[in-house]
């Protein structure tokens, strides 16, 4: 058996990234992905990202990954991708769409948000039809094991809410956020156990993993800093409530 950590939505928290890190250190980690977002939002993307490509076996790309790489004639990003400075942005403008592999004979397919895009968002209480979306083949998908059959689980990133379910006989797994959990105020990320590349069907299992870390630490880095935004960030960590329901609740 091999543990594979997977992880998303770092968003710049180095506080937040560390104390995962020194987690899944402590399981043993054969693996580790990650499945996009490691910039963004927060103040330390230049530390999260070298870190993570000095650590990950597999990044693929997240809508603000592609965000901050492309999108440079807007204020957020462009401060960002400043920070990163243009050897790292061009790193980002290179990661895959997606990553398949197989583990313990299950077809595992790896992505940011959807395979219809890192910008398409699926969530646990949408429509059967738009979850069960997630396990078709698109054009965008990078190198697929099996394009013409579905992969079994599909695990993704993006909204910053954790969960797995099980649809007509497959599972959707959401790895939640490292940096910028929108459920609980607590980092997140997914171990998988089981026979990483192996085609014979054997044991599997997989854990939705909590960690806590200094919230106040990752405050204060981001209020040195000159960073745009910093008031939602921070309510952001502070709440695990999204900035866009803080609005509505102040105008209410």
């Amino acid at each position: 058996m091999q543990n594979i950590a997977i992880l998303s939505d770092i968003h710049g928290n180095l506080q937040a990234l560390e104390a995962v890190l020194a987690d899944i250190e402590r399981q043993g980690a054969d693996r580790l992905i990650c499945l996009g977002d490691m910039v963004g939002k927060g103040p330390n993307s230049v530390e999260v990202m070298d870190l993570l490509l000095s650590e990950c076996d597999v990044i693929v790309r997240g809508n603000w990954d592609e965000l901050v790489a492309r999108k440079q004639d807007e204020l957020i990003f462009r401060w960002h991708a400043d920070q990163l400075g243009e050897a790292r942005v061009a790193q980002l403008d290179e990661l895959p769409f997606s990553f398949d592999c197989l583990i313990s004979g299950r077809h595992i397919r790896l992505l940011h948000a959807s395979p219809q895009s890192v910008f398409h968002r699926v969530q646990p209480w949408d429509p059967i039809e738009k979850r069960l979306g997630m396990f078709e083949f698109t054009p965008s998908l990078t190198e697929p094991l099996h394009p013409c059959q579905s992969p079994d689980v599909v695990i993704y990133g993006d909204i910053h809410n954790a969960y797995v379910q099980h649809l007509e006989g497959k599972t959707l797994v959401n790895v939640g956020s490292v940096g910028n959990p929108l459920d609980m105020t607590q980092a997140s990320y997914v171990m998988l156990q089981g026979q990483y590349g192996s085609v014979e069907q054997a044991p599997f299992r997989m854990q939705l993993c909590r960690v806590p870390y200094d919230i106040e630490a990752a405050v204060q880095a981001a209020e040195r800093s000159d960073m745009p935004d910093i008031k939602s960030y921070v309510r952001e960590l502070r709440t695990g409530v999204y900035r866009g329901l803080q609005k509505s609740e102040d105008e209410g």
